[in-house]
């Protein structure tokens, strides 16, 4: 079980960003998750955005909008944030397979209302924000500079009993 869901957050202000932007189409022959690895968010186009920047190698969190990983349905796209070490994705709303798929693979796709996200972004006037996630209790600390919040968040027992057991394989494996 990952123990620690904490790190640099990587904030993405846009809604809809699909799998073909998470992990291009082109790069789903490739027989490992670790050939995967160099081309996290590649195709992604946002203002600012550098997919070979030092912001997205730190990052261990993301921060985003609504609608997360639509598009075609891929284990590719959870893959390669896990190769990539970023364990979390914060968003007012996910795409249903790509939000199970983040779970199967013992990662957390959090999902805040949107008054919960604009106080993250709003912490990005401090500097760089790191967020830390305590499974337990159900909470983020968010914090930049001196400025730090706290959020609840609600995940169902079953979604975090796959977190806890490492992902699917790992759940299957302790009671089957």
């Amino acid at each position: 079980m990952k123990k620690v869901f904490k790190g640099a957050t990587l904030f993405l202000d846009r809604s809809d960003i699909n799998t073909d932007e998470i992990i291009p189409a082109k790069y789903l022959t490739e027989v490992t998750k670790e050939a995967l690895k160099p081309y996290l968010l590649e195709d992604l186009k946002l203002d600012g955005f550098d997919p070979q920047g030092q912001a997205l190698k730190d990052a261990r969190v993301v921060v985003s909008r609504q609608n997360f990983g639509c598009g075609s349905s891929r284990e590719h796209a959870p893959w390669v944030f896990e190769v990539n070490d970023v364990h979390t994705v914060i968003a007012e709303s996910y795409a249903r397979i790509f939000r199970q798929n983040m779970f199967n693979g013992g990662m957390l796709a959090i999902e805040l209302p949107k008054s919960d996200i604009d106080q993250l972004f709003a912490l990005t006037e401090y500097g760089t924000v790191d967020i830390a996630v305590e499974l337990e209790s159900k909470m983020i600390t968010a914090s930049a500079g001196d400025k730090k919040i706290q959020i609840s968040f609600e995940v169902s027992e079953f979604d975090m009993a796959l977190v806890k057991a490492g992902g699917w394989v790992e759940f299957a494996d302790e009671r089957y």
